[in-house]
């Protein structure tokens, strides 16, 4: 079966066009296995204003519009078997949302899910823990770091233990905190401070302190392990599984934080659409990375980067392992 997902969220959409088999893994059922045909991304910025006004833009959906229709024509030339388009953060949030469902529908003849907050935290784990080794005993934390939200979700080989979303993400904090280029140090205080306060909320629902890996996927994460990594452009298969020490994890972040808007252009890994929000990703990153340093008392030494996420999450819900 060939499936199409597309992922589309705050900042950016993203098409996966995958073949789905079967394999064993040992286990009782056969595990579907997703064979990349196609990836894709754009950055949309459909979140653009969200925050502030609860509404769609206007010119936020004819770009989003413009992508899917992209993404429809290549969806017809891979001679996809069935679709699952799924929005999250900045949709969830709007007033106009029927606005932005009817325009999906008529153009890719699907009519898009747009998830709740547990929904997405429970797909981002099932698409980063399709690709790590068995999980064992491990407690593993997921941490999909977007434009919008911030989903932590903690599972072992038993599945979704816990999870919560949290209205946190690289675009909603570059508009609410990070105005100035580069950011002041006031500012930087007021936003990690407010990470701090969603974490509060985070930790009565997800044993924080209990885990034994985590796991960050998005492309803020990805964008920060590409620096931690010293990449001079941007690597996909040297980022994807990256086990990167804390202390250096926590290097990168503050690196680009720091950065003007115009250096962080120049780096070659850097993409475009990430420039004037990587700050604030890297800021709840790096803040969230120190309070699971504290929180375990030092067992947790690294965090591990994945470039498999929610959109493999949606495409084995296309195939019907999560329908």
């Amino acid at each position: 079966m060939r499936v199409a997902a597309i992922d589309c969220g705050t900042n950016s959409i993203r098409l996966l066009i995958a073949d789905v088999a079967t394999g064993g893994h040992g286990r009782e059922r056969e595990t579907p296995i997703l064979t990349d045909v196609l990836r894709e991304m754009r950055v949309v910025r459909l979140g653009q204003g969200v925050d502030a006004t609860g509404m769609l833009a206007d010119e936020a959906l004819e770009r989003t519009f413009a992508a899917t229709e992209d993404y429809a024509a290549l969806i017809r030339d891979h001679s996809v078997d069935r679709i699952r388009f799924v929005a999250t953060s900045a949709t969830r949030d709007a007033g106009n949302r029927d606005v932005f469902v009817a325009g999906i529908k008529d153009r890719l003849g699907v009519e898009p899910v747009v998830v709740c907050g547990a929904e997405e935290a429970g797909l981002s784990f099932t698409g980063a823990a399709s690709v790590l080794p068995t999980l064992k005993d491990e407690l593993v934390l997921v941490v999909d770091l977007g434009g919008g939200s911030t989903e932590f979700v903690v599972g072992n080989a038993d599945g979704v233990q816990a999870a919560i979303s949290t209205d946190m993400g690289c675009v909603r904090f570059t508009e609410r905190y990070l105005l100035s280029d580069p950011p002041t140090a006031t500012e930087i205080a007021a936003a990690e401070a407010a990470v701090e306060a969603k974490l509060v909320d985070v930790l009565a629902v997800v044993p924080l302190a209990a885990v034994t890996r985590v796991v960050g996927v998005a492309g803020t994460v990805t964008t920060i392990t590409a620096q931690a990594l010293a990449l001079a452009s941007y690597d996909s298969e040297a980022i994807h599984a990256a086990v990167v020490p804390l202390q250096d994890m926590d290097k990168a972040a503050g690196e680009l934080l720091g950065m003007s808007r115009a250096e962080r252009a120049s780096l070659g890994f850097m993409h475009p659409g990430r420039v004037d929000v990587i700050g604030a990703g890297s800021l709840i990153w790096r803040t969230v990375l120190r309070r699971l340093a504290v929180l375990t008392q030092g067992r947790l030494e690294s965090a591990t980067a994945s470039e498999h996420d929610i959109l493999d999450g949606i495409a084995l819900g296309a195939a019907g392992r999560l329908d």
